[in-house]
């Protein structure tokens, strides 16, 4: 059985990757909070990426990174700590967490790596400047460690649109917001966490050991259809 670890697996897409991958991995939970379920196969340390300690794990076959922010205002109103909180949770605690792991995690079975950016990294939208920054960087991460890595490891990201999770419940809040959402993809929805999970599963897996380096935007067309 296959051993994946995961950085931020107690809510939202994270966990539903957690409660996904359970069932036929040895998954290790690393965050903040306790992930609301229960397995044998769950194990979770407390700690909190930009302040603590990884912990030692000394064997995985799987490294998911899944912190994020959603930070929107208009530029006038950022100021650079936005800037700062928003690289150091996408980015910097990235970068800590891979190399943390990085030897551990070349000794795997076919290791893989799994990022996440957002649509807003290739869609120019309004009020996105900080986490838009932030993304984009994980998204040049992920080409250059994907090369710099090849053949042992493959590196990829997942770049989701607006996704059904308490970080995004302020652009969900009543029905109205909820309408318009939808009506801006072209597929007239926007993401539920487990969509997003079965893509991870998919990516992780030996199903997609051809592919490394990529960003897989996850739209519901908003960023590839003119509709």
């Amino acid at each position: 059985m296959k051993t994946l670890v995961i950085i931020g697996g107690s809510k939202g897409i994270g966990l539903a990757i957690v409660r996904t991958m359970l069932p036929t991995h040895k998954v290790i939970n690393i965050s903040r909070s306790r992930p609301e379920v229960e397995h044998s196969n769950l194990t979770h340390f407390d700690c909190d990426i930009l302040q603590d300690n990884l912990p030692d794990i000394s064997a995985m076959d799987t490294l998911v990174y899944c912190p994020g922010s959603i930070n929107l205002k208009p530029i006038g109103q950022l100021n650079l700590e936005d800037f700062r909180e928003d690289f150091e949770i996408n980015v910097l605690g990235a970068v800590k967490t891979i190399k943390k792991y990085l030897d551990v995690l070349k000794k795997g079975t076919s290791p893989s790596l799994l990022l996440f950016s957002t649509v807003a990294a290739k869609l120019g939208m309004p009020y996105h400047a900080s986490i838009a920054t932030a993304k984009s960087a994980v998204e040049g991460l992920v080409k250059s460690l994907g090369a710099e890595l090849a053949p042992t490891l493959r590196v990829n990201a997942i770049a989701p649109t607006v996704t059904h999770t308490q970080l995004a419940s302020k652009l969900l809040r009543n029905d109205k917001m909820i309408e318009n959402i939808k009506e801006r993809h072209p597929l007239k929805k926007y993401l539920d966490p487990q969509e997003v999970a079965h893509m991870a599963q998919f990516l992780v897996s030996e199903k997609a050991s051809a592919i490394s380096g990529q960003v897989f935007e996850m739209d519901c067309g908003i960023v590839s259809f003119k509709i």
